[in-house]
Formats: C-alpha cells, structure tokens, sequence
C-alpha cells in the first residue's frame, strides 16, 4: 500500500506488540504488527487457531490495548485513549458481529436490534429495527427470544444489529464459526450483500481460508506476523 493511501487509511496499526504472562513467563502474540486498511475495503485476517486473530481485531476495534504500538482507527488514536474514550469511538461507527452471537438472553430479537439505537439516542428505534429484521429474512421472527431461534436466525439477528446504525466499520470475529455448512453458506451470502449495498468497512477474521479470500485482500497471520499472501 503507497504512502498516500496509508494516509487515507480508515484503520492503521503500526508495531504492534501484545504480550501476556503465562506460567512459562512472558508469551509474545503479535510481534511487530502494521497494516493499513482503506474505507470501503473488505479485508480478511486469515491463519490457524491461536495464531492471534481474535487478539488483533481486539485490537483493531479497541476491545484492548496492545503492549507497545499505536491503533488509529476513523482518525482516532485508540492507544492515546481511556477505556470511556474507545468506547465513544466504537459507538460512533463501529459494528460487530462474533462467533458465540453475544445476543442478549432477556431481550427479543426486535429489542436485541434496537439496543444500539436506543443507546445512540436515535429516533424511532423500533421502526429501523424492524426494517433490518426483515432485511435479514426474521421479519416474523421478531419476537421471539434467542433461546427459540436456530444458531443461523440468532446469527442473523447479531447481523442485523450490527448494521442497524449504519456503521463505517464492521468487524467480524469467525462469524460462521458455530454454525453448520449450510447455514455458514447463507451467512457468508448475506454478510457480503449487506457489506457492499452499505458499503462499510469489512475486516473479517477467520479460521477458513476460502472465506477469507472473498475478501478483497486477504492477510494471513502467523507467528506473531502478518504478511499478505501473492
């Protein structure tokens, strides 16, 4: 990537290190990590488990600080901020969408979707809500409890939340992790739709080769480093 572009660059890190004590001592995860990602790209962190990915896109997102090295992300320096001031970056323009779902047991689909709105202060939550459960094929799901739907409706309403708000950045964490083949396909399918008709930000982290090379650019992580793939 040129000098302009990383100028431009929506999500920047530059050396990232991140360390952690183990009963062995010290355990270095990342090593030195940079890269440079523009808005509007779909890019994809790829590698084996425990290779660091999950503890990259943290952060990335600003979920955590790295031990040395700098993270900004939509012209914010996360390392220069507390834990209040990387979470008013997040909610300003970031959304997520996990392996495990990480949907709200008490709430229904329609309120887990209306969450981050009503968190925003936004007008009219119920009714955006609404619209994006049906964008993602729920709309007569919308209240039920997750405990009454299958892993891929629960996946989709962690979709939909996510892109409820119309964020610049959407971070995804083996989102088909947890769910069957077919149900990973439909997923995948709807994940990239709703990326390019909104035009966010992808960064996708995943275990699965041939779904990170959907991705316009595909960066495989391994031994603590990060490299792009010829």
């Amino acid at each position: 990537m040129s000098g302009i572009e990383r100028a431009n660059a929506q999500i920047e890190a530059r050396d990232l290190v991140k360390r952690v004590s183990s009963p062995e001592g010290a355990l270095t995860i990342l090593d030195g990590v940079s890269l440079s990602i523009l808005a509007g790209e779909a890019v994809s962190v790829v590698g084996v488990s425990g290779s660091g990915k999950s503890t990259l896109l943290g952060l990335l997102a600003g979920l955590d600080l790295p031990t040395s090295g700098t993270v900004r992300l939509n012209g914010a320096e996360l390392t220069a901020l507390d834990e209040d001031g990387r979470a008013e970056v997040r909610a300003n323009g970031v959304g997520f969408v996990f392996q495990s779902f990480q949907l709200l047991q008490s709430l229904t689909a329609l309120e887990n979707v209306m969450l981050p709105l009503e968190l925003a202060g936004r007008k009219t939550p119920a009714r955006a809500a609404r619209a994006e459960l049906q964008r993602v094929g729920l709309g007569e799901r919308i209240h039920h409890y997750p405990s009454q739907l299958s892993g891929g409706e629960q996946q989709r309403v962690a979709i939909a939340r996510a892109y409820v708000a119309r964020p610049a950045i959407l971070f995804a964490d083996e989102p088909t992790g947890n769910l069957d083949a077919g149900t990973s396909h439909s997923i995948v399918e709807l994940l990239f739709s709703l990326n390019h008709e909104y035009g966010t930000t992808l960064v996708l982290v995943t275990h699965n080769a041939e779904l990170g090379e959907r991705c316009q650019r595909c960066l495989e992580l391994e031994g603590g480093s990060i490299r792009e793939p010829v």
